[in-house]
């Protein structure tokens, strides 16, 4: 009986994380586009930008069709992240700090690719 309890209390409290990533993520996306409508103009970091916050929305979803989170969402955010902060940081960043975000990222990238390989040569059974 409290395990069944617990149980309902930890989900009701991960459906209620998960209305306020999503109401920030909202208020998160309106305060850029309203940062674009005053300045007039769209560049590419407001492009990332949004398409982060639109990661963010589809893992969301993810997770409430699903119940699970797969771990490559979070890694193309970081990529994707990590992107703009090259192209906003690029005048100021040194050689070797411009090297390590490229890197990064294509530790990332290869990190995905091996998570892609393993689900698709060592699949999971229907109860994982």
């Amino acid at each position: 009986m409290i395990k069944s309890q617990a149980k309902q209390l930890l989900e009701w409290i991960e459906d209620l994380g998960l209305v306020i990533i999503t109401i920030a993520t909202l208020f998160a996306t309106g305060a850029e586009i309203m940062v674009m409508v005053r300045a007039q103009t769209v560049t590419l970091a407001d492009l990332l930008l949004l398409f982060i916050y639109l990661e963010v929305f589809t893992m969301v979803k993810v997770y409430l069709d699903s119940g699970k989170l797969p771990v490559r969402i979070p890694l193309y955010i970081a990529i994707v992240a990590l992107a703009r902060y090259m192209i906003l940081d690029m005048k100021a960043m040194d050689n070797w700090r411009m090297l390590a975000a490229a890197g990064a990222s294509l530790v990332l990238a290869f990190t995905i690719l091996a998570i892609r390989y393993g689900h698709t040569r060592f699949p999971y059974g229907k109860d994982e």
